[in-house]
């Protein structure tokens, strides 16, 4: 099944687990979450915006059987970076504008044999004209949706994945720990994401995105600005930094000059909250819990908070913002395995780690920067 020298990071026997469970003979993915994750490849640059468009006329795909050999659907421009990258032996090639990587798609499933078979497809990510397209090419296959099916799949992560997270962490809060101390009062909220990104990419990380700014900034999640730090400022980020399709994904906190003892006071109290939050993170308690816990724990020590906000969601391959969400209304159980990115925060009072649950309770993976004390930059 994997090319040889490839670990395949997947979690194969849930992913078969959950196909009996639906009665499914393959799926086919096509999403960046799923194809990454079933594949190993994480396309870069335009390769990659194909990924995310439903109509993209250059759809790349995997067909994992419950029984054989997978095959990953590629077209021309791609296929030197599947070679590079998969774990998948098998790649068929789809000349970019020429071919239709539908017809081969359908191909390939009749050549599995699987034409008169119960097959999962992302309906999310394949457009109403591209289902009418397939039912039409596949008359006598049962199409079925297993977006949801597959969101359960990747929710308990393998040692290889945990093993990835971990770097990836370690990259963003190397980064972290490299530029914050080069902050002057002055400097403006883009110089210093810039100053950041580059950080990242030079240790290896494969593509960025998120946010860096001030406190006095009130447009958060707006883009980075011309807005100049200045002393007594607390500085927050929120950063997802991509290494081999995982992420690294953190929040951290500092004060640009000496804090006052009022901001002191009210990072304590947020970080206590913050360390209680993740000690909810156990085996078996309902994510809403977690929720409704940090709402009325940030409300009990004074932080005003917007029901409406969530503290947290998992994590995984190409997309950072990963099922479960912890919200109000999500009734799902944590499981062991499950790597939760924790973040109840308000306004500008924001920490977040990647943490693991275990059986002997949560287990933080982003632990190379310390959070105990508010940084200072000097």
């Amino acid at each position: 099944m994997a090319r040889q020298g490839r670990e395949v990071l997947a979690n194969v026997d849930r992913l078969k687990d959950h196909m009996d469970q639906n009665g499914l003979s393959a799926v086919v993915v096509r999403s960046g979450k799923n194809f990454t994750y079933l594949s190993g490849v994480s396309f870069p640059g335009t390769l990659a915006r194909h990924l995310d468009l439903a109509d993209s006329p250059r759809d790349v795909f995997v067909v994992w059987p419950r029984n054989g050999e997978p095959v990953i659907i590629t077209n021309a421009l791609g296929k030197p970076v599947v070679d590079r990258d998969t774990w998948v032996a098998r790649v068929e090639v789809v000349q970019d504008y020429v071919e239709s990587p539908l017809e081969k798609l359908a191909k390939e499933i009749k050549n599995m044999g699987l034409d008169s078979s119960k097959v999962g497809f992302e309906k999310s990510y394949i457009s109403a004209a591209r289902w009418e397209e397939l039912e039409g090419l596949l008359p006598r296959v049962q199409m079925s949706d297993c977006t949801e099916m597959m969101n359960s799949v990747r929710w308990i992560k393998t040692p290889g994945e945990i093993a990835l997270l971990k770097r990836a962490a370690d990259l963003q809060d190397e980064a972290h720990l490299e530029v914050f101390p080069t902050i002057r009062d002055g400097d403006t909220e883009r110089e210093v994401h810039s100053r950041f990104m580059k950080s990242c990419l030079q240790r290896g990380c494969h593509f960025v995105h998120g946010i860096l700014t001030s406190s006095r900034n009130t447009a958060m999640y707006m883009g980075e600005s011309d807005l100049a730090i200045r002393k007594g400022d607390i500085i927050r980020t929120d950063y997802v930094s991509f290494l081999e399709g995982y992420p690294g994904h953190q929040s951290r906190m500092a004060c640009l000059g000496k804090p006052s003892d009022e901001q002191r006071e009210m990072y304590r109290k947020y970080r206590d909250v913050y360390l209680k939050t993740i000690d909810k993170c156990r085996v078996g308690t309902r994510v809403s819990d977690i929720y409704f816990f940090a709402r009325e724990t940030l409300l009990e020590y004074g932080f005003p908070h917007n029901p409406a906000s969530f503290v947290g969601h998992s994590v995984g391959a190409w997309w950072h913002q990963q099922e479960p969400f912890l919200v109000k209304g999500w009734d799902v159980e944590l499981e062991e395995g499950m790597v939760i990115a924790i973040e109840p925060y308000v306004g500008y009072w924001h920490l977040q780690d990647m943490v693991l649950v275990t059986g002997e309770g949560p287990r933080i993976l982003s632990d190379l920067f310390d959070t105990e004390h508010l940084f200072v930059i000097d």
